[in-house]
């Protein structure tokens, strides 16, 4: 990479057009990298929906939840945890452009809306 702080000032139009290439050359580089670092980040989760709720009117308060995990392109997964007093059940759920294949809870699809909307 250019160093402009080691380097001096150009002294006529020669080195400034010298200069102006290697600017060039390093802002294609770096639009190049910023454009890579766009699309890799597309399949980070990057929005997330949570529901608590109580499922069952045995149990004493919201222990169970719907958790919504969706990457730039809205796809990922739905994981669910129903808590009762005989135990815990967990399940996943994948989703595609923000919806599954799968029968969706209520609290699925509000924690799937929640995600999608930003909130």
């Amino acid at each position: 990479m250019f160093n402009f702080r080691k380097e001096k000032e150009p002294q006529d139009l020669a080195g400034v057009l010298k200069q102006l290439r290697i600017l060039k050359k390093e802002f294609k580089k770096i639009e190049e990298e910023l454009s890579e670092i766009k699309d890799q980040s597309k399949m980070s989760i990057q929005k997330v929906g949570i529901v608590r709720y109580n499922p069952f009117s045995d149990t004493g308060s919201d222990q169970s939840f719907s958790l919504a995990l969706l990457d730039g392109l809205n796809n990922g997964i739905v994981v669910t945890s129903l808590y009762s007093r005989d135990g815990n059940r967990v399940y996943g759920k994948s989703l595609q452009e923000g919806k599954s294949e799968y029968s969706l809870s209520k609290e699925e699809e509000k924690a799937i809306k929640q995600a999608l909307d930003g909130k």
